[in-house]
């Protein structure tokens, strides 16, 4: 069996404040190790239950987080940035099942350190009417190449997210939301023990969930934090400014809609 993790770090036991997830942040450094090491225990449950090859994906910011050393030698990692696939890089029809660790909320929702992609640039995106996150958006991906996402771990409330795609998703939840930058974490050794347990269930029980996936054609709407962004977005052909915050674009290939997500949201970051 081959397993695709997806991992980001503010989901994280223990992840509470940017002085953590950026990266001149003081505090970055320790919530990388706790991001190795909730890694580690996924891939161990993995490995314990039969997987033959893991590869990990390093998600989170500049995609150079993970301590490669400090990883577990049986698996491999991507590591580094720009990708085409981003947060689902790697990801192919190779894999049987896809687990995604250290998830949050989207933007504007309650949950930890909420936001979808870039806080600083994205208010929401939709497809097809239906508002998405980083989870449901990577989930798609993983869907069109017809992986199931069998796991998630995160904060109660990025489970509960997961589960509005997913309702019969396996999860492991490490923190308990108070706001956006507080939160009740379980100890890091515990938190661990449960990736490791759920991983362990989710991949025995993998066929029990279906790929994510929604039907064609697509209608995506990306609303920004202010106008600025939207206007050098706006700039692309594909696309079509709808309202003063909103621009939006069609497609029949989720693939295609994921990097031009992703591209508007690089290019709007230009502005400034």
């Amino acid at each position: 069996m081959n397993i695709y993790i997806s991992a980001d770090i503010e989901g994280v036991s223990g992840v509470v404040h940017s002085e953590h997830t950026s990266r001149d942040g003081k505090e970055h450094d320790y919530a990388r190790l706790l991001m190795t090491e909730e890694v580690n225990a996924c891939i161990v449950g993995a490995l314990e239950v039969g997987a033959k090859r893991v590869v990990v994906n390093d998600s989170h910011g500049t995609m150079r987080n993970i301590y490669h050393e400090k990883l577990h030698p049986k698996s491999e990692l991507i590591l580094g940035s720009p990708k085409k696939l981003a947060m689902m890089e790697g990801i192919s029809s190779e894999f049987d099942a896809a687990l995604f660790i250290g998830y949050h909320t989207k933007m504007g929702q309650n949950g930890i350190l909420n936001h979808t992609f870039n806080g600083k640039i994205v208010k929401s995106i939709e497809i097809n009417g239906i508002e998405f996150g980083e989870f449901g958006l990577n989930a798609l991906v993983a869907g069109y190449f017809n992986v199931p996402v069998i796991f998630v771990s995160g904060c109660n409330l990025a489970i509960k997210e997961a589960e509005e795609c997913i309702p019969n998703i396996n999860h492991s939840i490490v923190k308990q939301t108070i706001n956006r930058t507080t939160a009740l974490n379980l100890h890091p050794v515990e938190a661990r023990e449960l990736i490791k347990e759920g991983t362990k269930k989710a991949i025995l029980h993998y066929e029990q969930i279906k790929p994510f996936s929604i039907e064609p054609p697509y209608t995506v709407k990306v609303e920004f934090l202010h106008t600025g962004l939207a206007d050098v977005v706006e700039i692309l052909p594909f696309v079509k400014r709808i309202e003063p915050l909103t621009i939006s674009f069609n497609s029949n290939d989720i693939i295609e809609c994921y990097r031009l997500i992703r591209s508007s949201i690089m290019l709007g970051g230009s502005a400034g």
